[in-house]
C-alpha cells in the first residue's frame, strides 16, 4: 500500500501524523510511505529523518494525494484539499463529523473512504485514540 503523509494545512496545526519510527515499521511491513517535504518540521522531524527511515520525500501535496492509497493526517481535510481527494482513497484522521455538516457533505462528495480516529474502538468499547496519557 502507498501511504501518504501530507503537511498539515489547518491554521496553527504543526503536528505530523506519522513520525520517522512509524515510517520504519510501515516499511518493514512492505508499504511505501510518501512524506511531504517539511511535514514533520513543526514536530521536530526534518526531511532527513524521514528519508533515513525509508520514506520518499515529495514536494507537492498534489503528488501525495495523487499517488497514495491511504492518506494519514492529524486534522480534517481543509477546503483546499478536497479537490485532491480521489474516489475510494482512504483518509485516516480526526474528522469530528457530528460538529461539521459542511465537512461531512464535502467528504461524501469525494466518494473517499473516511476512517475517523475518534471512532476507532477496542473490543471492549474503549476509544484508544481519544485517551489522554498523563
Amino acid at each position: 500500500m502507498v501511504i501518504g503523509v501530507p503537511k498539515e494545512v489547518k491554521n496553527n496545526e504543526n503536528r505530523v501524523s506519522i513520525i520517522p519510527f512509524g515510517v520504519e515499521d510501515l516499511k518493514k511491513s512492505g508499504h511505501t510511505i510518501l512524506v511531504q517535504s517539511q511535514a514533520g518540521t513543526g514536530s521536530g522531524f526534518d526531511n532527513e529523518a524521514y528519508s533515513q527511515a525509508g520514506a520518499e520525500i515529495i514536494d507537492s501535496p498534489n503528488e501525495i494525494f495523487q499517488k497514495a492509497d491511504l492518506i494519514v493526517k492529524v486534522k480534517e481535510p481543509q477546503p483546499e484539499e478536497f479537490p485532491l481527494i480521489r474516489p475510494d482513497q482512504v483518509l485516516f484522521t480526526y474528522f469530528h463529523f457530528a460538529a461539521d455538516e459542511t465537512l461531512t457533505s464535502r467528504l461524501r462528495e469525494t466518494k473517499a473512504i473516511a476512517i475517523a480516529y475518534e471512532t476507532v474502538q477496542t473490543d471492549d468499547g474503549q476509544l484508544p485514540l481519544l485517551i489522554i496519557i498523563k
